[in-house]
C-alpha cells in the first residue's frame, strides 16, 4: 500500500460499494470524470476533509492503510446520511467554483 499526500482520484471508485443510493451515483460519475474536473476536485476536497488527510503522515495508522481503505473505513462510520454527504459534497463544489472563478479574473 503506498498512501499519497492528499486523496487521490483513482481511489474514487472505491467508495462506489460503502455507501448506497444517490453516493453510489455521486461516486460513479466522479469515478468516470478526469481528475482535473471542477467535480473531481470538489469530491477529493470532501474526502480530504472526511478524512483528515491534512493531518495524516507516514508514521500514522492510517497512511499505513493506504487512502483507499481509510476512505472506506471513514464513510462506513459516518453517522450522518447519504444527503448530508451530499450536501458536503456541494459546499464543496460551490468552493472549487468559487477558486476558479477568482483564479481567472487574475
Amino acid at each position: 500500500m503506498r498512501a499519497e499526500i492528499l486523496f487521490p482520484h483513482k481511489s474514487v471508485a472505491s467508495l462506489a460499494s460503502v455507501r448506497n443510493g444517490k453516493w453510489r451515483e455521486l461516486v460513479k460519475r466522479i469515478a468516470s470524470l478526469p481528475e482535473e474536473h471542477p467535480d473531481s476536485l470538489a469530491f477529493s476536497m470532501l474526502m480530504i476533509k472526511q478524512c483528515g488527510c491534512l493531518d495524516c503522515n507516514p508514521d500514522r495508522y492510517k497512511a499505513l492503510m493506504g487512502c483507499s481503505a481509510c476512505a472506506k473505513r471513514t464513510l462506513s462510520a459516518y453517522k450522518g446520511t447519504d444527503e448530508g454527504l451530499l450536501r458536503a459534497f456541494q459546499k464543496a463544489r460551490a468552493e472549487v467554483e468559487e477558486y476558479l472563478k477568482e483564479r481567472s479574473q487574475r
